[in-house]
């Protein structure tokens, strides 16, 4: 059941994915070269704890830690360890906060020190994915016209999109309905409507769009050890058009708009 969230959820989607932004924006000085995964795990566990909430990851269906990192080939999942970030790599940081009861969840893909032009692309394809993702929320649309904007560009850039994994409805949940996939027919899905909150969050990779677990059963890689790269929002359908609740950039442009009115 797709859950259209009252005025009171809104506002309170709104504190957790502010968090959620703030804590992403909080921990990119500490992906350097050196640093372990484990490293940027206890930071970013300790800010949330330090604001109210807890990491909605930890203990969620078992999985161990506060935030997932994954790096170069490895899709989504990743746990953080003594891994240790070397000059070149590319990783994902996700971050899911539980404020007061309500879900806020984002992430970025991050090149440490300086990259090489594969996964410079594979990070600019992945944040464009997400991107024109957004712009084809509409309230009245549906939820394959999201996705076959993300599949139509992905394409265009001669990468391929993950299928196995999707954006998902997101409020006093973690994971609601609908499952919003990154390919679809325009036209196609559930109705979109003023008051529905869910991720966007296209998994991209530079190569073929196979996958595999880790033995760790967490841990999604590519098959062919192709770069892969993700961007995240959580996004609120308005009645005339959205709201990037975890677009911090946005939230400050706004703050700043009121303040000077």
């Amino acid at each position: 059941m797709i859950r259209i969230k009252t005025p009171y959820e809104i506002e309170q989607m709104r504190h957790t994915c502010l968090l959620a932004a703030q804590t992403l924006r909080m921990i990119e000085p500490y992906i350097q070269v050196g640093v372990t995964t484990q490293r940027l795990n206890d930071i970013c566990h300790q800010f949330i704890l330090d604001h109210g909430a807890i990491p909605s990851p930890l203990n969620y269906r078992g999985f161990p830690k506060s935030i997932c990192t994954s790096v170069n080939q490895q899709v989504c999942h990743g746990i953080p360890s003594s891994r240790v970030l070397r000059e070149g790599d590319i990783i994902n940081v996700d971050i899911t906060t539980n404020l007061n009861g309500f879900h806020g969840d984002t992430s970025r893909t991050f090149a440490v020190g300086v990259v090489n032009v594969r996964a410079a692309k594979c990070i600019e394809v992945a944040r464009n994915c997400l991107e024109v993702g957004i712009r084809a929320v509409r309230p009245g649309g549906h939820v394959g016209d999201i996705g076959a904007a993300i599949a139509n560009y992905a394409q265009s850039q001669r990468c391929s999109v993950v299928r196995e994994y999707c954006g998902h409805g997101i409020g006093r949940d973690f994971h609601e309905d609908p499952a919003i996939m990154h390919f679809g027919e325009v036209g196609q899905g559930a109705l979109l409507r003023p008051g529905m909150i869910f991720t966007i969050e296209p998994m991209i990779n530079l190569g073929k769009a196979a996958i595999r677990h880790l033995p760790d059963k967490w841990t999604v890689v590519t098959q062919d050890h192709s770069l892969s790269a993700q961007f995240e929002h959580t996004v609120l359908i308005t009645p005339d058009g959205y709201e990037v609740l975890t677009d911090i950039d946005q939230v400050d442009r706004n703050a700043s708009h009121e303040s000077a009115a």
